[in-house]
Formats: C-alpha cells, structure tokens, sequence
C-alpha cells in the first residue's frame, strides 16, 4: 500500500476549509446576526489550524473535544438566533464547516468526539429547522460525510492490519526456508563427509562377505568415532585437523572434537588458520588423550587444547588422576576481523 503525502492531504483538506470559509463570507450581508456569524469563522478559522498543525499520527484528545465543541458552537452562533431561514443561498455555511472539522476529526481517529459533534449538529438542527428543514440544509449529508470516513477509517485500518499480518507471515515463511536450506545443506555436508570417510571401508566389508579382522574392527572403530566427530565437532574441523585426529586414533590415543557453538559467529574462511594451527600442534604429540573444544560464548580464544599422558604404573594401580602429565594446554585467540565476543 502507498499511503499518500502528508502535503498532498493537508491541501485537499485546506481547499475544502477555503470553500467553507469563503461562504461564510458570502453569508454575512443576509445573516441576521454578522457579528455572530464573525465569531462562528473567527473559531472556524482557529480550529481549522489548530487540526492541521497537530502533527501526531492521532489527533490529541484537546483538538479533537475543541472541534466538537466548535462545531456545536457555529450551529448555536449561525443557526440558533431566530427562525430556520430559507434553504437558498450560503446561509448554511456552517454545516458544511462543520463536516470538515468532524471528518478531520475522524480521519485522525478520534471517533469518540467526531460523533459527538456531529450529534450536536444534528440534534441542533432538527430541534431548530426541524426534519425536513435539516434534510434541505444538508444536515443528512453533513453525517453521512463523517460515517463515511468512519468506515473508510476502518476499512484502511483493517487493510493496513492485514498488510501488516501478510508481511508477517512472509517473513516468517522465508525465515524458515532459510532455516530450512540451511539444515539440508548442513545434512548434505555431513553426509558428504560420512560417505568420504566411511565408503572404502563398507566396500572392504562387502568385499570379505562381512569376515573381517582384528585390524578391519580396529579401523571401524575410528571411522565410527571420526562420524561422530563430523556432529560434536561441526566447524570445529577442517581436512588438516581431520587427519591428524585419525591418525592419532588409529595408534590408540583417545581424542575428543567438541564444538560447543563458540564459533558460529565467525566466518570459515577466518577459522582456517586456526584449525591449521591446532593441527600442527597435535602432529608431534604423542599423549594418551588429546581434547580439542572450542572457547565458551564470550571469551576472546577461539580454541583450547589440552594433551595428557596418564603413567602407566599410577593407572594400574587405579590412581590415574595422580599419574597424569599435561603435555600440552594450548588456547588460541579469535581471528583477525572476527566479531568482538560479548560476555555472558
């Protein structure tokens, strides 16, 4: 929806005032009273500008109460002194007048003391002209003017709470697409990942008829663990890293990959040189347990790695606690250009 300029309706509504104001004028040489006819325009003329200088998207409660009680006012000054008059001429000035402050009024949703005008109007003149009097002064027409921006008013507000709803809802939807697209590419990496590592070793099993030895066993057994490196670990693991993990399995060592989501708001590309480093770390150990786990949220490392080699002797004796030797403890800054971590 275009809604239209601000301007463009402040011009409309002061070319109908104009109009008004000018057959206010037009009436005072057969008005009874035209010093009360002055008084009517000189309140007209206030109101007016006060309505279209309030700038809040709804008119505030004072400007809408003073055009309700300005409208009464005209009709009292302009149409109570004396008889009804005749329905020629611009004598009726007023009513529409009266219309333009109340349909103001109500276009700036203020419903309350539009209606509230508009039955003082009304009720003023049928009391005063009488029915068939009002009908010939455009009293009729002067409350269908503001019952039809009343449900023109509800009508743009219903349009504009579906548009907002629709525009909602869109937004919804393409958040979830994304979420979506995002987790089908996610399975499509991992499942990529899973065929590369473990394809040779099912084609081995079928090649044997599933006869498989000690060493075969042993192999599947890494290859089950780097799996499941490829959920715990997500963007902690690159080819290189990959790799030295394996390795170090495949002679016995215990290792553990664990991303606890301290990287999601870096990039990949900045996280290369990082993983290239904890891989060249881990190349020269030859500890029993190697743990590599990304930073908690909020910390300025990126990665900690922690190598330990338990004494023999200490874990036989089931003191493995005591036995143990820390070969390395390693914790790796962010990446340059990496977004400042925000404490927890």
């Amino acid at each position: 929806m275009i809604p239209l300029p601000r301007p463009l309706l402040v011009l409309l509504a002061v070319g109908v005032a104009a109009c008004m104001f000018t057959n206010g004028v037009l009436a005072l040489p057969s008005a009874p009273h035209p010093d009360r006819t002055v008084i009517a325009l000189a309140l007209f003329v206030v109101s007016f500008l006060l309505t279209i200088t309030d700038r809040g998207p709804t008119m505030s409660m004072l400007v809408s109460g003073s055009n309700a009680g300005v409208s009464f006012a005209m009709a009292l000054l302009c149409a109570g002194a004396g008889p009804a008059p005749d329905s020629a001429g611009d004598v009726h000035w007023y009513i529409g007048a009266a219309g333009c402050l109340l349909v103001l009024t109500m276009v700036r949703r203020r419903p309350g003391h539009a209606w509230l005008g508009t039955a003082l109007v009304v009720g003023q003149t049928l009391v005063w002209a009488g029915f068939d009097g009002a009908v010939d002064m455009g009293a009729a027409s002067f409350a269908l003017w503001v019952a039809a921006a009343y449900f023109g008013v509800r009508s743009l507000s219903h349009a504009m709470r579906d548009i907002h709803q629709f525009a909602r809802s869109e937004r919804e939807a393409v958040e979830w697409q994304a979420a979506q697209d995002a987790h089908h590419f996610e399975r499509q990496v991992r499942l990529t990942q899973t065929s590369r590592v473990a394809l040779p070793m099912l084609r081995h099993i079928a090649e044997v008829d599933g006869d498989i030895d000690e060493q075969d066993r042993h192999e599947c057994r890494v290859l089950e663990q780097t799996i499941r490196d490829e959920i715990r670990g997500r963007r902690l693991l690159n080819e290189a890293l990959r790799d030295q993990v394996i390795a170090h399995r495949r002679r016995g060592a215990f290792v553990q990959v664990l991303d606890d989501g301290g990287l999601d708001d870096i990039e990949p590309a900045l996280m290369e040189p990082v993983l290239n480093r904890v891989a060249e770390a881990i190349s020269r150990l030859r500890s029993d347990r190697i743990i590599i786990r990304t930073a908690p949220k909020g910390s300025d490392k990126s990665v900690t790695v922690v190598a330990i080699t338990i004494d023999a002797t200490a874990a036989a004796l089931g003191l493995e606690d005591e036995g143990e030797e820390v070969d390395l403890w390693l914790e790796l800054l962010r990446p340059e250009g990496a977004p400042v971590p925000t404490p927890v």
